[in-house]
């Protein structure tokens, strides 16, 4: 005869089944989160990117072209004379130094954005363990705050290294709370799972507009263009020297229309 077993297998309560289903729920929402954190990084990274590109090779045409503008403005108010005239050179003046900051400002000096897996899966390893939506207080969510910031800027910076300093300072300890019980944990993880939800909307958002842009529409008609063998940038900058050329020409007959007339 075999021996009875003496030991008895204590099962689960209702709260404790609870619980286990609500940190696999938390887990999941989690890895998701932290897929759309990545998504709309690389997203911003690549529109930066894009936009660095466009400003080197068209905003310099584009800040000529104000310019010029601007000029011809200048000149038509001091024939016109009118305050309507002297209103609009005002305002070409200050679009032609907007243009010109614009075309040499940070923007224009980002460069090409091609971020390897390991990039990647360290961001998205960040992302999961120090989001602010799994904070335990409000200094844990201040704390985390700074350090998706300082992620973010790693990832944009293809910053490696930044990343896995950020993932090796954070203590995993901090994530549990001392002495909370069943119910404070029950209650802390619903709470999470709601803030995570809330953000992946959010986030899905941010994205979808981010998508509507203009620059992203006209890097999406750069792209159609490359697969057909054209360089649309390029296109457009001929297209902006040609413009150039013929507000040139437009500045040249009113300075002398208005030499012509002071005489």
């Amino acid at each position: 005869m075999s021996a009875m077993p003496t030991e008895i297998v204590r099962q689960q309560t209702v709260e404790e089944s609870e619980l286990l289903r609500k940190r696999e729920e938390l887990a999941t929402v989690r890895a998701t989160l932290a897929e759309r954190e990545l998504e709309l990084a690389d997203v911003r990274a690549q529109l930066r990117s894009f936009e660095g590109r466009y400003l080197r090779e068209v905003g310099g045409f584009y800040s000529e072209l104000d310019e010029w503008t601007a000029r011809i403005a200048r000149l038509e108010a001091s024939i016109n004379k009118s305050p309507d005239s002297v209103r609009k050179a005002e305002e070409a003046r200050e679009r032609a130094e907007r243009t010109r900051e614009a075309a040499s400002g940070e923007a224009s000096r980002a460069t090409d954005f091609k971020p390897s897996t390991d990039l990647k899966n360290l961001f998205r390893d960040v992302a999961k363990r120090i989001h602010p939506d799994f904070a335990k207080d409000d200094d844990d969510r201040q704390r985390r705050t700074r350090l998706m910031a300082e992620a973010n800027e790693a990832y944009r910076n293809d910053d490696t290294e930044g990343l896995q300093r950020i993932l090796d300072g954070y203590n995993e300890s901090d994530e549990f709370v001392k002495g909370e019980g069943i119910h404070g944990e029950l209650h802390r993880i619903i709470r999470q799972i709601q803030a995570g939800r809330r953000d992946i909307t959010a986030i899905e958002q941010q994205i979808a507009s981010l998508y509507d842009s203009e620059i992203a529409k006209l890097k999406q008609r750069v792209e159609v263009a490359e697969r057909e063998n054209r360089d649309l940038l390029m296109e457009l900058a001929i297209s902006l020297k040609v413009q150039i050329a013929d507000l040139r020409k437009t500045h040249r007959t009113l300075e002398e229309r208005l030499y012509s007339d002071g005489e």
